[in-house]
């Protein structure tokens, strides 16, 4: 389904993973093809090592998971509001979860539905009505576009912080990924990489002052055949994501010149993507230049799509980007599948 009823403008906001402790750091590490890996040891089973990509931070702020999600969030929201015309009353923040069927143990800590508020008490600062947390991963903040937008247009709000907190680096997701072999080791090189982060984009109605780029399209669809699933994707939730987010008035699918991805190396990743990806690109290019900042950060599950978006936003605001205009593919662990339709407003 098509998910964007008009344009949005989109612009770095704020971040802590992996690879920075804010947005500057996250970005230039990223584009320097730098590697936030480190293999440490595991309680369980013991004397078991693992290669996770963990933020360095003071034993305090990880006392308990639900305190370290409340702590990365706060973080990651205060940077994206530093040097900011709006308020916070005015700022309505969109927050995606690790995805409810893992049973994070942040939960055990802190309640799902009280971690948005948890978030703001650390920052200090007391958010607009319309915030809210959804499920769903990484790929549903696709569907909450139109949701900022309708706020936006309405003057609701002045701005939207679209992003999410995660962390995989937790012993019951690495025991469940173990279990099903999913994790990158010596003895699988096409596995996934534990991170962790929040991250947050700015949205707004119109460009104003500062440098942005366009959302012009989305697109939001099921994949039956997820990773949890015992079938292997063809890659047709992802196709359908892509029809729609490039099938309105703005760029098409000869358009694109370069895409950004979540992708987190499984091995099933890269099937669906390699079946899926033939049948939607479809124009000959000789170089089809892509990101994947989960080479840099692991994967860091609900907060990748706002990473995703924000690499691509500042090739286009710092001048670096291959083209004028990007696809961003996001694909969640519990099965949506989401692309988003960038467009670059500098003149060259």
């Amino acid at each position: 389904m098509a998910a964007v009823k008009r344009p949005l403008y989109i612009s770095v906001g704020g971040a802590v993973t992996p690879a920075g402790l804010n947005a500057r750091q996250t970005i230039s590490a990223i584009r320097a093809n730098l590697s936030a890996f480190q293999e440490v040891p595991l309680s369980e089973p013991f004397p078991t090592t693992q290669i996770v990509a963990r933020i360095p931070a003071k034993a305090g702020l990880r006392r308990n998971d639900g305190v370290w999600l409340a702590s990365m969030g706060a973080r990651g929201l205060k940077e994206a509001m530093l040097d900011n015309k709006a308020t916070p009353d005015q700022t309505a923040v969109l927050l995606a979860l690790p995805e409810s069927f893992r049973d994070h143990p942040a939960y055990e800590e802190v309640e799902r539905g009280r971690l948005l508020n948890a978030i703001f008490e650390r920052c200090g600062l007391r958010f607009n009505a319309g915030s809210r947390v959804f499920d769903g991963g990484a790929a549903a903040s696709a569907g909450l576009l139109d949701y900022a937008g309708d706020m936006l247009e309405s003057g609701t709000v002045a701005q939207v912080l679209l992003g999410g907190v995660d962390s995989l680096v937790n012993g019951t997701d690495i025991a469940r990924l173990m279990r099903a072999n999913r994790l990158k080791s010596e003895n699988n090189a096409q596995g996934a990489v534990p991170g962790e982060g929040a991250v947050f984009v700015r949205l707004t109605r119109a460009p104003g002052s500062g440098p942005a780029a366009m959302i012009c399209g989305a697109g939001l669809a099921q994949e039956i055949d997820s990773v949890l699933s015992e079938r292997q994707s063809q890659g047709r939730a992802m196709v359908a994501s892509l029809l729609a987010a490039f099938s309105g008035s703005g760029p098409k699918e000869p358009d694109i010149e370069f895409l950004v991805s979540n992708g987190n190396g499984e091995r099933y990743s890269g099937l669906e993507q390699l079946v899926g990806r033939s049948r939607f690109y479809r124009t000959h290019r000789e170089i089809f230049p892509t990101a994947y900042p989960a080479m840099t950060v692991g994967d860091i599950g609900a907060a990748s799509a706002a990473l995703v978006l924000m690499l691509a936003a500042d090739s286009f605001i710092s001048g670096y980007a291959p083209g004028r205009v990007a696809a961003c593919e996001l694909a969640s662990e519990g099965g949506n599948r989401s692309a988003i339709a960038l467009t670059d407003l500098r003149e060259r």
